[in-house]
């Protein structure tokens, strides 16, 4: 990419809205990208879905959406493909291009800065997707937004997405420990009772590591997304959950997860994937959590059952309005006291 075409993008970025300048530049610094390269289990799996694909690789046509540093294009290279496009509207694809420069594929990959929306490809159609789009919470940045134009736009019929099919989880937990410091906090404040803020507060998630043990009820699978036939409009949904405690415990919140598969088409091969939940290795995803404004004290077997709303911030597209419904039905001793409903609503951002 030539250096007036870099500067032409730079400059561009200004006429942005403050929210997506604001997205975009978060992405300038390496600190972000030295997060996601030294985790193991994202880079690995992404190299090694490549890999074990290699045949379907070999001289076709490869775009990687938000390629960063250029990690997955090198992959994508490196395992026979033709020519990798790789597209990035964050200033960080100078390095990437330097990167590119000094192992060697230049002659293979070429970078365009810009937001693929915006911006002409060299080639009228790929054979191939590759891009690490997924943020906390999987929808979180919208990111999946931009895959979609992709796929529709320069994917070739019966043309292949890495990863191609990504599932969001939901499991109970307690975690009244945390909760309460996070909340007690703003009821004296250096003498100041400061409880207003105890609502705003309890309306953001938590993103975390959540220890396994402090997961007490059965896990759902609440949506499955196959980016081969999803459409824009399906990322807002509302989906049921049905839980059931496993111990007598206190349900203080509930965490959610995302699992990741990459397609391959050879037979008698498991597909790679990974999770990102509190039974599997860390990711820099971690979980995200929603705590509840009630404490419900549950028994085996106890139903916790509702649905969970997501949708696009109407303030910035980016953020996610998260609605989580539920009736809490007890069976148990006192099941008429413990019993209840409520509707929590929450921002991630």
């Amino acid at each position: 990419m030539s250096k007036t075409t870099i500067e032409e993008s730079a400059t561009k970025i200004n006429t942005l809205n403050n929210y997506e300048k604001d997205y975009f530049e978060s992405y300038n610094n390496y600190g972000i990208h030295e997060e996601m390269l030294q985790d193991e289990v994202r880079t690995q799996s992404y190299r090694n879905a490549i890999k074990d694909c290699k045949h379907l690789f070999q001289g076709k046509i490869v775009l990687d959406v938000g390629c960063g540093t250029g990690i997955l294009s090198m992959f994508a290279a490196r395992n026979g493909a033709k020519h990798v496009i790789g597209v990035d509207m964050s200033s960080i694809i100078e390095k990437a291009q330097e990167l590119v420069d000094l192992n060697g594929f230049s002659h293979k990959i070429t970078l365009l800065r810009g937001k693929l929306e915006d911006i002409e490809l060299p080639f009228e159609k790929v054979d191939i997707i590759i891009s690490e789009w997924m943020g906390y919470f999987l929808l979180f940045e919208s990111m999946l937004d931009t895959v979609l134009y992709a796929r529709d736009k320069y994917l070739v019929d019966g043309g292949l997405i890495f990863p191609d099919k990504c599932s969001l989880h939901i499991a109970g937990i307690e975690d009244n420990e945390y909760k309460h410091e996070k909340t007690s906090f703003w009821e004296n404040v250096y003498g100041f009772d400061y409880s207003p803020f105890i609502p705003l507060v309890m309306r953001e998630p938590i993103v975390d590591i959540i220890d396994k043990n402090k997961v007490n009820t059965t896990a759902n699978e609440i949506i499955e997304f196959d980016l081969n036939i999803v459409k824009l409009e399906d990322l807002t949904f509302e989906v049921p959950f049905h839980l059931k405690a496993k111990r007598n415990d206190t349900i203080s919140g509930l965490v959610t997860w995302f699992d990741v598969v990459f397609p391959c088409p050879k037979k008698d091969v498991i597909p790679v994937s990974f999770s990102t939940g509190p039974f599997s290795a860390y990711t820099h995803w971690k979980q995200t959590l929603f705590y509840l404004q009630d404490d419900l004290e549950c028994e085996v077997d106890d139903d916790l059952e509702g649905t969970l709303s997501c949708s696009p911030s109407k303030v910035n597209n980016r953020d996610l309005d998260i609605k989580i419904k539920y009736t809490f039905s007890a069976k148990g001793a006192i099941a008429n006291i413990r019993s209840t409903k409520s509707e929590n609503t929450y921002l991630l951002h």
